[in-house]
């Protein structure tokens, strides 16, 4: 099928923004590519330590300097159940990598944090700046010019973007990704959102809702609703780096540990050593990157991705932005009902058809660039069109359903849920703003009401708890953007604006922070850039505010005359200045952090690719779907 005209249009549009910062970035893996394999090159001293502690049979391997050795990147702790199954995966990994006469180290940890944890605490001003800080880890960990290839063990939030950036600043080393899978069902999403209004309420206790929460969140494995962490599973297929179908297999089975030996395998398979040479800077090209967005669109997949995707994007050298992710998500469908956007859970989804049913309808349609290069070898994404399973105890891959095996979960491009992708891109004389429809029921998706203005979510909850809300209004919730706070998701939120929903009371959200890709339901524009402690208008509203919010006409704006509301003086941050449990440390990452349109980046990240460059090309304002109004705040630079 011939690659969609829109979908074509703006690959194009990204190749061209990307021109010199894409060619610089791989002149610089090329560069390194040259060199080959580092550790070929180390004095006596340096390689001794770096295999001083292997045993004998690994320190012949890497005295001879002729076999591949394989880096594995962990963000294993037990704290989070998606990462626990990772503790194993060392030991699982080396033999593989013996048997296909290779070595592997864990070259270096990384730090894993659960936003599940720790919504509405002050922890979450960390969360963004994890991400920079585990690419960070990531690239002291394959520092040591030790390694031909790597293998990342990481699938939650903040963990999959910063891993991707930290191996993209190694870009000449093939890297592949090794999930560990989704638990097993537990407590319906539903249920456990039903008991969490009720405790909103008044009408259920702490009791009840712990035993919710504890029957949904019940083993090891990711949590099973389509959030941040399983939408990095499915962008990550989409770009060809883990193996296809393997993101949705249970912990602790047999082909678990099957798929974690054929990630192995390859990794050893594709090194510069070989004959089969595939580093991940390569793999890593604008379709990939268009591919990856199709994907997260086509699913109602997280929004946080609008911002870790500009990320990861320039790690590789390509600009994108949310232009892009708008005019895509006017062109491809909503193929899947996955909590929060529907009520099935991920495991759910895998049985209907999963990832492999996904991918054959875009590729079909002509939504997904077919002809990239992957991990796998020369079919380009049509072998993730496949899945993995076991016959007589030999690992396989056979073509995924022809059909869905459950159409309130996953249907075909020609029966779509809606003709249009999740997130929708809102403009206005507030900035700019994402929304993601794809929760939303569609006669929720417009709101107009007065705004109730707080700098921090707790005063919203005490003036309901004081009886101080009007019927209807829009939350306006600023100064938690990234220069300001760290940009917190604002998840602890939605179980009371869902109940105040419930009971026909209209209402919806708007800040600058960020909102949790397990929320949905009630509309919300989120990441509003730019942000209140960048000069951002939304730093001028006032309770009382007339706002429209349409998730379908894509506005945000304040209902006001424009020579009254531009003259208007901003309110200043009536919240306190972060001092404890850590987040000092991070002062440095907030005072430089770019825009959430250019990734929330507190580090450099890609050639020329600093937050904020004066870099940055002009905007095609026919691009822009109409919003051109807004282009002026958007472009505002610091001083």
């Amino acid at each position: 099928m011939p690659l969609h005209p829109a979908i074509a249009a703006v690959t194009d549009r990204i190749v061209e923004r990307s021109r010199r910062s894409r060619a610089a970035y791989l002149a610089l893996i090329e560069s390194s590519r040259r060199r080959g394999p580092n550790r070929q090159v180390l004095s006596c001293g340096n390689l001794a330590h770096g295999f001083a502690a292997c045993g004998p049979h690994d320190k012949n391997a890497l005295k001879r300097g002729s076999a591949a050795n394989i880096g594995i990147v962990t963000a294993y702790n037990d704290m989070l159940s998606a990462h626990q199954p990772f503790e194993t995966y060392p030991a699982l990994v080396r033999e593989a990598a013996r048997a296909a006469g290779a070595t592997a180290q864990v070259a270096g940890g990384v730090p894993a944090m659960c936003d599940g944890v720790t919504q509405g605490r002050v922890g979450m001003e960390l969360s963004l700046f994890s991400r920079d800080v585990i690419a960070q880890s990531t690239a002291i960990a394959l520092s040591h010019d030790m390694f031909d290839a790597a293998l990342m063990l990481g699938v939650c939030d903040k963990i999959v973007p910063g891993l991707l950036i930290g191996a993209l600043s190694f870009g000449h080393l093939p890297t592949i990704f090794v999930p560990a899978g989704p638990m097993t069902p537990g407590l319906p999403n539903k249920t456990k959102s039903e008991v969490r209004e009720r405790y909103a309420a008044g009408e259920a206790t702490r009791e009840e809702l712990l035993e919710a929460e504890s029957a949904s969140y019940h083993g090891p494995g990711t949590c099973t609703f389509y959030g941040t962490a399983n939408s990095n599973q499915i962008l990550l297929e989409a770009m060809g780096l883990q193996l296809p179908g393997t993101s949705f297999i249970n912990p602790g089975t047999t082909l678990r540990d099957m798929l974690t030996v054929a990630a192995t395998e390859r990794a050893v398979a594709i090194t510069a050593l070989g004959d089969d040479y595939r580093p991940i800077g390569r793999l890593i090209d604008e379709r990939a990157i268009v591919n990856a967005i199709v994907a997260l669109l086509a699913t109602g997949g997280s929004t946080n991705h609008a911002i870790h995707w500009v990320a990861v994007a320039r790690a590789a050298g390509i600009v994108v932005d949310w232009n892009d992710f708008d005019r895509i998500s006017h062109t491809v469908p909503l193929l899947s009902r996955i909590y929060p956007n529907g009520e099935a859970d991920v495991n759910r989804f895998h049985a209907a058809g999963g990832i492999g049913f996904v991918f054959r309808e875009l590729l079909d349609a002509g939504f997904m660039h077919e002809d990239i290069d992957t991990i796998v070898g020369t079919r380009g994404l049509r072998a993730y069109t496949e899945e993995p399973g076991l016959r007589s105890g030999t690992l396989q891959w056979q073509p995924a359903p022809i059909e869905s095996a459950d159409s309130a979960v996953l249907r075909p491009a020609g029966d779509a849920f809606e003709a249009h992708g999740g997130l929708r891109l809102l403009t206005g004389n507030l900035g700019r703003a994402l929304i993601k429809v794809s929760a939303v029921k569609p006669e929720h998706r417009r709101v107009q009401a007065p705004a109730v203005v707080v700098d921090d979510p707790q005063q919203l909850r005490d003036r309901h708890k004081a009886g101080l809300l009007p019927r209807d209004f829009v939350a306006v919730v600023r100064y938690q953007g990234p220069r300001a706070n760290g940009m917190p998701e604002m998840h602890v939120l939605t179980p009371l604006l869902g109940m105040l929903q419930n009971q026909g009371r209209r209402v919806a959200l708007v800040t600058d922070g960020r909102l949790s890709g397990a929320s949905g339901k009630v509309p919300a524009a989120i990441h509003v850039t730019p942000e209140a402690a960048r000069g951002g208008v939304i730093a001028k509203l006032r309770d009382g505010d007339p706002l429209l919010l349409d998730g379908d006409t894509g506005e945000l704006r304040v209902l006001l005359d424009d020579a009254d509301w531009l003259s208007r003086p901003s309110a200043p941050n009536t919240m306190p200045a972060a001092q404890d449990i850590g987040r000092a440390l991070f002062a440095v990452s907030r005072a430089v952090a770019g825009t959430a349109e250019e990734g929330g980046l507190s580090i450099s990240c890609g050639p020329q690719m600093a937050p904020a460059s004066d870099d940055e090309p002009p905007r095609d304002p026919e691009y822009d779907l109409g919003a051109a109004a807004a282009l002026a705040p958007h472009e505002e630079k610091d001083a």
